[in-house]
């Protein structure tokens, strides 16, 4: 099934962008043996929108997608499901994937339901539904309407993008081939992670004195972030007041030049959820995952693989590059302190965990007192973002990628990058004491409580 809509969905994309999109649209939908309704909302999933069939179908969809607006909720029901998928004990698939409770069995339809007041939106449940019932929302179609406004778009890409594309395929090839879709440039989001590290390296040197202190990083995975939120309060207050990678990556493009947009790419659904929060929308205008790319790179007959190297001054570090697996964040900020306080580096001791099982075992272990690690880092995927549900190779071999790409790199410190200094400058941050400063850091902060 997933194939099926995959397939769907290259052929939407293909004839929205040479045309026909309309004469597509009545086509499929007039095939006699398909359930409108059902295949509607399939459809208005795919073009990033949610619209159920009416008689003015087509012509509706097109509103909405041309009408297209951020704050909406991701992932959906888009079909009535059998439940052939139910174990001995009751449960669905995807009601064992959802790390909050957020599914239920609907008595009356004899159905799984999502009660919308408990979804994170982590997309877990669409990777663990066998039926294709529950999609999460496509948001590239509304995406192609801003190519055509002129401005400059910036394909923003998350550290685990290395080696996903293919073992040949380099990060300036992926450069060249975002350029061929439209994107005006592409940019890796370990540089707004390397200036996350230092900012984290000197709340770590501020709050941590002694044995019984200890900081949560917040950084990278919006599902961690809301295991603290919702199950896990009491730990909120030693949580760094600092937004994800994805957010830096977009307000900081958007400091630098008002006039752009910034459009996500990585392996993580709950990063579409994480970009329509309240306080932070407006800071990343699309979210697109590695499997939606490699569609699209299909649809449009783009193969990075054979595409010319569109070279780039080395500006991301080792430690930026490596926010893309577990303990890649610990080992960042380590770094960081090391070379900047190397007296409080003494004390330093992380842990990390990955999985919702290991997180949600080592924050009651931190709520209890019952940890000894002063840095706390953890992500909701199994082997980090490389493990991430979109992610397009096994996590294995993505983690083989992201390591060989980092430990290669010039930079090995987030502090020794002359492009770093350069930009901070811009944001009127001068030097690594500056972070300390709240109203020069405001604009990598967020406040959880």
């Amino acid at each position: 099934m997933k194939a099926k809509y995959s397939n769907l969905f290259k052929e939407l994309v293909k004839v929205y962008y040479e045309g026909g999109f309309e004469t597509k649209l009545e086509s499929v939908l007039s095939d006699p043996e398909v359930n409108k309704e059902d295949l509607a909302r399939v459809i208005s999933s795919l073009c990033g929108v949610q619209l159920d069939f009416t008689d003015n179908y087509v012509n509706d969809l097109k509103k909405s997608i041309e009408n297209y607006h951020i704050d909406h909720k991701v992932v959906n029901k888009v079909k009535t499901c059998s439940m052939d998928c139910v174990d001995i004990e009751g449960k669905t698939m995807c009601e064992r994937s959802c790390p909050f409770d957020a599914i239920f069995i609907d008595e009356e339809t004899h159905t799984s339901s999502i009660d919308e007041d408990k979804c994170t939106d982590c997309g877990f449940c669409v990777e663990a539904c066998p039926t294709g019932s529950i999609l999460d929302k496509v948001e590239f179609i509304p995406f192609v309407n801003l190519l055509k406004e002129k401005v400059p778009v910036i394909a923003a890409v998350a550290p685990a993008i290395q080696g996903q594309f293919g073992p040949d395929v380099s990060i300036y090839k992926l450069r060249s081939a975002f350029k061929k879709i439209g994107f005006t440039e592409m940019v890796e989001v370990a540089f707004f992670a390397d200036m996350l590290t230092l900012k984290e390296a000197v709340e770590f040197d501020e709050h941590v004195h002694t044995k019984d202190d200890f900081m949560i990083t917040s950084c990278c995975c919006p599902m961690w972030v809301a295991m603290l939120k919702r199950v896990y309060t009491d730990l909120v207050k030693h949580v760094s007041p600092s937004v994800s990678p994805m957010i830096a990556s977009g307000r900081v493009m958007k400091e630098l030049n008002p006039n752009c947009k910034v459009v996500f790419i990585g392996p993580c659904i709950a990063k579409k959820a994480e970009a329509k929060e309240k306080d932070l929308l407006g800071d990343i205008d699309f979210v697109l995952t590695f499997a939606e790319v490699m569609d699209i790179f299909k649809a449009l007959d783009i193969n990075p693989a054979a595409m010319p190297e569109d070279y780039s001054t080395e500006y991301a570090s080792m430690g930026g590059r490596l926010y893309a697996r577990t303990g890649g964040v610990s080992k960042a900020v380590s770094d960081a302190i090391e070379r900047i306080f190397p007296e409080k580096f003494k004390m330093l001791t992380t842990t990390q965990a990955n999985g919702v099982v290991e997180c949600k075992k080592m924050l009651a272990d931190a709520k209890e007192g019952h940890i000894e690690a002063n840095f706390i880092e953890g992500m909701g995927c199994i082997g980090g973002c490389v493990g991430g549900p979109k992610a397009i190779i096994p996590k294995e071999e993505g983690r083989e990628r992201v390591n060989a790409f980092a430990y290669n790199s010039d930079i090995k410190v987030a502090v020794d990058s002359d492009t770093m200094n350069k930009i901070l400058n811009k944001l009127d941050i001068d030097s690594v004491e500056d972070f300390m400063h709240k109203e020069k850091a405001q604009i990598f902060e967020r406040d959880f409580s």
